[in-house]
């Protein structure tokens, strides 16, 4: 009985609209299983150091990745109408309220690293709220857009054009809190900050408010590196390495200014690009790569990257890149074919949101920009970012159902 209900219920989900878009599905999935054999590959220093069995990252990434493709398929299947809605804000309110109560949770339940603490330990795994949390809250921005700004003229006075958006403004104020503060995770506040100034030039607000949100967004970002010593002496190691191919465009004068002395280079982003020079364009070999030994610590995280270059060369990266901007244009094109505004503006969030996270890691390894811990979507090990990833795909295929039904 119970479970003829069940399917029932699942029945009168599914979507009788068009087919979802199997090619970003398999794009995607690809992608999901070239991540689960680099977690293998690239794990060896770590699984040695920690005596953990030579399968440990492996078995775990490829049960999480079995599960994220699962997830996929079944959200593609269902009718949007009747799920975005209730997971769309339902993420957005449960890891909120996670994040509010993690620094008063105890010790057992939370696990902190680096003085934070980013993960709830639950029985045998880690949960990351945040990478759930980025979902609902592109969610939240979609829908809320939807009903309060896309009908508003796009000429406004400064004043209340910015009474409009204050609602969005306190509650960014709240997740920098919770996120840079408490967290110390300002890539994801950057990389949340961005989707956010994104969506609103696509939900019609005016250019002098986008010049404001610039400057503002600018001088908060100094303000949370000026108030935290680590990110300072970040900085300040990220600039001793670039610093000799910048000052030399400068007057002499700028370099009795600039200049930072007697400070160490990064060493995780050197042995980085040594990685990826020693790579070439065809690589050494899957499970042959020599930086991964010791040089370049947790390299299947956020380093996957370089990881993957030293192993799989220029040309094995350039394909990988190459299936990650496929994802994104597929995205984008469903964005842009869809009717319905709020599936409009949800589906450009979670591909600007993938697209900028690739960003600031390849640009964080390779030393253009200071190194922000953000995983390359797909690829760096750990469960939370893949499953939620995989919601976002699946929510995204379960839309693309609907752009064959608005062509027909």
């Amino acid at each position: 009985m119970i479970k003829s209900k069940l399917i029932d219920k699942y029945t009168h989900l599914i979507s009788q609209s068009g087919r979802p878009d199997y090619f970003l599905f398999i794009f995607a999935s690809t992608l999901i299983f070239v991540g689960v054999l680099f977690s293998y590959s690239l794990s060896v220093y770590t699984v040695l150091n920690f005596e953990y069995n030579q399968f440990h990252f492996f078995i775990r990434q490829f049960a999480v990745g079995v599960v994220a493709v699962a997830i996929m398929w079944f959200l593609s299947r269902l009718d949007p109408d009747k799920i975005l809605k209730n997971i769309g804000f339902g993420l957005f309110f449960v890891f909120l309220f996670i994040m509010i109560i993690m620094p008063f949770l105890p010790g057992a339940l939370v696990t902190e690293s680096g003085g934070a603490n980013r993960w709830i330990r639950l029985s045998g795994f880690s949960l990351s709220p945040v990478e759930f949390f980025k979902i609902g809250f592109i969610y939240f921005l979609a829908w809320s857009f939807h009903r309060r700004l896309l009908d508003q003229p796009k000429k406004m006075k400064l004043f209340d054009e910015i009474m409009l958006l204050a609602p969005y403004f306190g509650v960014f104020g709240l997740v920098v809190v919770l996120v840079a503060f408490l967290q110390k995770d300002l890539g994801q506040i950057v990389l949340l900050g961005a989707v956010l100034f994104i969506m609103m030039i696509f939900a019609n607000r005016s250019f002098k408010i986008f010049l404001m949100l610039g400057a503002l967004g600018v001088g908060l970002f100094v303000s949370l590196i000026i108030v935290a010593p680590h990110r300072i002496n970040r900085i300040q190691s990220w600039w001793s390495m670039v610093q000799d191919g910048i000052l030399m465009f400068l007057p002499s004068w700028a370099d009795n200014y600039l200049r930072v002395k007697e400070f160490p280079e990064p060493y995780q982003v050197g042995h980085s690009l040594n990685a990826i020079a020693n790579g070439g364009l065809s690589g050494t070999g899957v499970g042959e790569g020599f930086l991964k030994l010791g040089f370049l610590s947790e390299v299947h995280t956020d380093f996957v990257l370089a990881g993957i270059t030293e192993e799989a060369g220029f040309f094995g990266l350039f394909l990988i890149v190459s299936l990650l901007i496929l994802v994104i244009w597929r995205i984008f094109k469903i964005s842009t074919r869809v009717s319905e505004p709020i599936y409009h503006l949800f589906t450009l969030g979670i591909g600007l949101m993938i697209a900028i996270a690739f960003l600031i890691n390849a640009f964080g390894i390779s030393g253009i920009i200071p190194i922000k811990g953000i995983a390359v979507p797909f690829l760096s090990y750990g469960g939370s970012a893949l499953l939620a990833m995989s919601i976002c795909i699946g929510l995204v295929l379960s839309i693309s159902q609907k752009v064959e039904a608005d062509d027909e």
